[in-house]
């Protein structure tokens, strides 16, 4: 039985590309749950998270009873949580980041609470009785009379130790390094679980056009086939990328042992595109162990080593006695010296 949707209810940010004119019905249906499906659901027990991030990156603070929209989709987040779409809705499941993604935990940190959990209503049906999918709503479709040439943006790709090891940050600073420099700068987050706050940062350092893979309809990239990877990157850079004048600043996300960022690095194509690598980590000695991980199993050496180690000074000294790369503070960056090495 279909039910109508009350005015008020927060449009998270995992849903950000779908139209609230789309939003008008729900009905709880017996069927198995897929990546990008919506649904209509309330707070019924508050755990880790207290907020959810809508579509334009305001957080709404939640209590139990408050509704909305959820997006099933799978993590990967060494400190929060592993969480994968059920095969079963059983009327609860766990909202596993504040952007609306909803999953069920298989994993998650010690140090963190448990999920909180969403009773979910029903399905979103739209006008012709078809559940809703984020993936149906891309908003970054190619323009056909486009063509892929040689000459592209100059690739700055920013990848990490981990989690949490700096690499927004990072990424950041390149966008404020450019635009304080006079140039064109674009920024995108290619994997990852939906969150508007990169590239809200990025942003704010002055990248003129920012996005990541939920602006193609994916509520995360976890447990995406390569092939899937590979056309959120290429949809990106044709649509984004394709002026040699300008800088296109990238971020993968986690670590590279992490599968979709394995993935992409093992890649001939994103190898040879790549302009200037910038490495985060969060200690010297995860940055020492991560370069001889990045040119054994990826033949990659990092041109800039960032991240939260390079705000330490003890850090950059004990890096310095191993590697013999820049390490760029990518919270106040010299900016002439960095766009030096970037250039």
């Amino acid at each position: 039985m279909k039910h109508k949707i009350k005015l008020y209810y927060i449009l998270p940010s995992a849903a950000q590309t779908v139209n609230k004119n789309k939003i008008l019905e729900y009905e709880f249906l017996d069927k198995k749950p897929e990546v990008g499906d919506v649904v209509y659901g309330k707070i019924i027990r508050l755990g880790q998270h207290t907020q959810i991030e809508n579509k334009n990156g305001r957080l709404h603070t939640i209590t139990e009873g408050s509704k909305g929209l959820f997006v099933f989709g799978n993590r990967y987040a060494p400190d929060y949580y592993e969480g994968f779409v059920p095969d079963i809705i059983n009327g609860e499941v766990d909202l596993i980041a504040r952007s609306g993604v909803v999953g069920k935990v298989h994993a998650k940190n010690q140090q963190i609470n448990e999920p909180t959990v969403v009773k979910v209503l029903g399905y979103i049906i739209d006008k012709n009785n078809k559940i809703i999918n984020t993936k149906d709503y891309n908003t970054i479709l190619p323009n056909k009379k486009e063509k892929i040439i040689t000459k592209r943006s100059k690739l700055i790709l920013n990848i990490g130790t981990s989690m949490n090891s700096g690499k927004s940050q990072s990424a950041a600073a390149c966008c404020s390094v450019f635009s304080t420099l006079g140039f064109n700068v674009r920024f995108s987050k290619i994997t990852g679980t939906a969150s508007l706050k990169d590239i809200l940062n990025a942003q704010d350092k002055g990248a003129q056009i920012v996005n990541d893979f939920t602006f193609m309809g994916y509520p995360s990239t976890y447990m995406l086939e390569e092939e899937e990877l590979l056309n959120i990157f290429n949809s990106i850079d044709l649509k984004y990328a394709n002026n040699s004048k300008n800088y296109w600043v990238v971020e993968f996300a986690d670590g590279v042992l992490q599968r979709e960022t394995s993935l992409l690095l093992k890649n001939k194509t994103i190898k040879n595109r790549i302009h200037k690598l910038i490495f985060s980590a969060d200690s010297a000695f995860s940055a020492i162990g991560g370069i001889t991980i990045l040119k054994e199993k990826f033949g990659l050496v990092p041109d800039v080593i960032s991240g939260v180690c390079s705000s330490s000074p003890l850090s950059i000294r004990e890096l310095k006695e191993f590697a013999n790369i820049p390490v760029v503070n990518n919270i106040n960056p010299n900016i002439k010296e960095f766009f030096e090495i970037l250039k």
